[in-house]
């Protein structure tokens, strides 16, 4: 099971999820929504080369402007991107166009059953989903600390068998097990469930929460 544990911000964190089993960072660039995550493309670009090659370092951002999109890249010399938020999928093919070599994942709101449509159009110019909960009350896009309906996303891995699909949104390590199996997702994303309540993470959370998804591969 592919683990990513995002809201990254220091370096720390990042040598500790790699050591404990994680396969991805994610590190929030370019902020347009609520969040208290989001750091620098450099600070991202001096965390990103302190990792192990086994480790992938995963730009995540709301930035929907092309332009914006490749300087952030470019400063950050992340070759992955998350783009979480609501952009055109013709920015995406121009963004693909430019960084031919970029891995594109898109977030996908996960709101009600409308949801499961709206991969179509993405689906060809991405390489993978994350799919995630939304609070528009308190215009968080991502990092809410909220589930949202399973069997919706279980419907969109269901409907999508070829592109790679990424589950988020309220996972902890309490709940990330039957997340699982009630979905079946290539992977998992945490950010609010491995935090400490001064905002970083929390060493014991984390290596709960990747034992827990990890042991669900081999159970």
């Amino acid at each position: 099971m592919y683990v990513k544990i995002c809201g990254i911000r220091w370096q720390e964190d990042a040598l500790l999820a790699a050591e404990l089993g994680a396969d991805a960072i994610g590190l929030l660039v370019g902020q347009k929504h609520n969040s208290p995550d989001f750091i620098s493309a450099t600070f991202a670009r001096d965390i990103s080369r302190a990792l192990p090659p086994s480790v992938e370092a995963v730009l995540v951002t709301h930035v929907e402007d092309v332009d914006e999109l490749e300087r952030l890249l470019q400063e950050s010399e992340i070759t992955t991107v998350q783009l979480h938020s609501e952009i055109a999928p013709s920015s995406v093919e121009s963004l693909r166009g430019r960084l031919p070599h970029l891995k594109i994942f898109k977030s996908v709101s996960v709101i009600s059953a409308d949801s499961v449509a709206y991969p179509e159009a993405f689906k060809k110019l991405v390489d993978g989903f994350v799919l995630d909960s939304i609070n528009l009350a308190t215009n968080q896009v991502g990092g809410t600390g909220k589930t949202h309906d399973w069997s919706v996303s279980r419907q969109i891995v269901m409907r999508y068998p070829e592109v790679p699909i990424i589950l988020a949104g309220g996972l902890n390590s309490e709940n990330v097990r039957s997340a699982i199996e009630c979905v079946r997702p290539f992977g998992v994303d945490v950010n609010s469930g491995t935090k400490a309540a001064d905002g970083f993470k929390d060493p014991r959370k984390m290596e709960a929460f990747i034992i827990q998804a990890k042991h669900e591969q081999s159970s």
